[in-house]
């Protein structure tokens, strides 16, 4: 408990009842030795669906369903959406337009030369990906590939614009989506492991975030209900109120604390995370110095722990705290829903302002509003929109980073192993062209795991690409081996090709390429590998037609469509 004259002095009487709870078990806990251990978090109990849900709990399912996360993926609602839309890029030189037919939207990226028009793309959008509350992306589909649409729509200017990066890149309908990106987006979808936007059909098996994304898979809990089972306390399904703080946190961190780069462990997937068991079990996120480094980017969680408010409730104070995910206050309720949970802790007197200063503020006494500043946000982004790290005073600067090129775990969790070598290494490679102190860290980790894990296909195709320039024999072994063992991605073709280019085996660069096109049969840098592999052998009628298939999927390519051009 704090010092009575502390500005952040609380009595455990006024912590407010959710923290109480969480409290109240981690004690019971703590005294019978025994945590509460929730049975759904067994890999074998299947998830049922939201749906399933709701015929006993009716009215928190109608409550969710409003709230951003229940509304996170849909269908494209024209009701909601302008249409009829035109948009231009003067930096690409090409036009947008959004139009509907047949009850469905459609977005068209074209190119125009002196009025005539180079190309046309047009796709159906498929899916709605956003609640609505900062803006709205949308998918394509291409067989049983999802890509994101080059425009979005951005609710707080109420206009269509490219979406986030595109006007860099240029990408078209090229972008795939990733199942690292969908999956906190979507309750439950169906990516294929390392496809790169390759799903199953559907490619959602529950589009939203769904009650089960919290909770965990409901199949015992409908199950053992049906039956008339009335077990206290009830562990055929998680309750988060029921875990410990810091557990109960990692459901939400799994996509509320973004990181610097995020590290599948070893043969898990981005789905395998169980509600109630530790995330760092199956994904590791990394951080690059402190707060102050990483910006206020998804860093709610690690913004929340360098609080005051945090260090105070010696470890109280949580996202249950504050937030119901069940509900979501209105804009006009907020002020009001957010003041009372800071008086669970605090009262009028901690406050520097007297009554009357605070209720002439627009709204009238917000906490929030000078303890956690939104910023506006008027282009789709992964920005944290309110300040989690809940200064004293506004505008005050997080503290600074200690070590810039330290390397931390975010979501570490007490009493868990030490992260697999290879999840190190990993973290190690994305992150070292940002700071390149990291990198001979990187290469004593990928030495280490070529002894420890020297059938591991990230670690093959590592060690192939670092021996590349000065022992293409040896990278080809390595390469080849790791496409035995499971390709990681689609540079491993790319890596493959290179050394067998330098070692003169152009057959067996054609082959190569050629299996990598049908793993990955969106990959333009394969394609355009095999292009010119193709007439490097002289095999121009073969060249042709991976010419025109690249130009039919990825026509907004400029160079490409001279090159076919000149072809024909």
């Amino acid at each position: 408990m704090l010092d009575g004259n502390s500005p952040h002095r609380y009595s455990c009487s006024r912590i407010v009842p959710a923290v109480r709870i969480a409290l109240l078990f981690c004690l019971i806990a703590e005294l019978s030795g025994a945590p509460l251990v929730f049975r759904n978090t067994a890999p074998q109990v299947r998830y049922v669906g939201s749906d399933a849900c709701a015929g006993c709990h009716r009215a928190i399912y109608a409550n969710y369903r409003r709230t951003a996360m229940g509304r996170s993926v849909t269908t494209p609602d024209l009701a909601l959406l302008p249409q009829a839309v035109r948009v231009r890029s003067e930096k690409l030189n090409r036009e947008y337009r959004v139009f509907s037919e047949g009850g469905q939207l459609y977005q068209a990226e074209s190119g125009q030369r002196n009025g005539v028009i180079l190309f046309e793309a047009i796709h159906k959008l498929e899916y709605a990906i956003g609640s609505g509350e900062n803006g709205i992306s949308f998918a394509v589909r291409r067989g049983n590939y999802l890509f994101q649409a080059p425009l979005s729509f951005y609710v707080n200017t109420g206009e269509w614009d490219l979406s986030p990066g595109f006007e860099e890149t240029g990408e078209g309908f090229g972008r795939p989506l990733h199942e690292a990106c969908i999956v906190c987006h979507a309750g439950r979808p169906q990516a294929i492991a390392n496809r790169e936007g390759l799903y199953r059909d559907p490619p959602f098996a529950e589009a939203a975030i769904g009650c089960e994304n919290c909770h965990g898979p409901g199949e015992l809990h409908v199950a053992e209900k049906g039956r008339g089972v009335r077990a206290i306390p009830d562990t055929s399904i998680v309750n988060p109120a029921r875990l410990p703080a810091r557990l109960a946190e990692d459901i939400c961190i799994q996509c509320h604390q973004a990181g610097d780069t995020r590290v599948l462990l070893p043969g898990r997937r981005q789905g395998d995370f169980r509600p109630g068991t530790p995330l760092v079990r199956t994904l590791a996120i990394f951080g690059l110095g402190s707060e102050s480094d990483r910006g206020d980017l998804l860093d709610h969680h690690a913004s929340m722990k360098s609080s005051r408010c945090f260090l105070a409730s010696v470890g109280a104070l949580s996202c249950l705290t504050c937030h119901d995910p069940h509900r979501q206050p209105a804009a006009a309720e907020a002020p009001t829903y957010f003041r009372t949970k800071c008086l669970g802790c605090h009262d009028d007197r901690n406050c520097r302002f007297d009554l009357a200063t605070r209720r002439q503020q627009k709204p009238a006494d917000n906490c929030i509003g000078c303890h956690m500043p939104k910023r506006r946000v008027e282009r789709i982004a992964h920005a944290s929109l309110t300040n989690h790290r809940i200064p004293v005073r506004p505008n005050a600067a997080a503290p600074p980073s200690v070590d810039p090129s330290g390397l931390s775990v975010l979501n570490a969790y007490p009493g868990e192993p030490p992260l697999p070598l290879i999840t190190r290494m990993a973290a190690y490679g994305e992150l070292m062209m940002r700071a390149p102190a990291l990198e001979a860290k990187y290469f004593d980790l990928l030495q280490a795991a070529s002894r420890s894990d020297p059938d591991d296909p990230l670690v093959l195709a590592a060690l192939g690409r670092k021996v590349l320039a000065e022992d293409t024999a040896n990278a080809v072994r390595l390469l080849l081996k790791a496409e035995a063992k499971g390709v990681p991605g689609a540079a491993t073709y790319l890596d493959l090709s290179e050394a067998l280019t330098r070692e003169g085996r152009s057959a067996d660069v054609v082959a190569a390429l050629e299996r990598g096109l049908a793993a990955f049969p969106y990959s333009r840098a394969i394609r355009k590998h095999l292009t010119l592999a193709y007439i490097r052998q002289k095999a121009y009628a073969k060249a042709k037609l991976t010419l025109e298939g690249y130009v039919r999927d990825f026509p907004e390519d400029e160079f490409m469509r001279g090159l076919l051009s000149q072809a024909q």
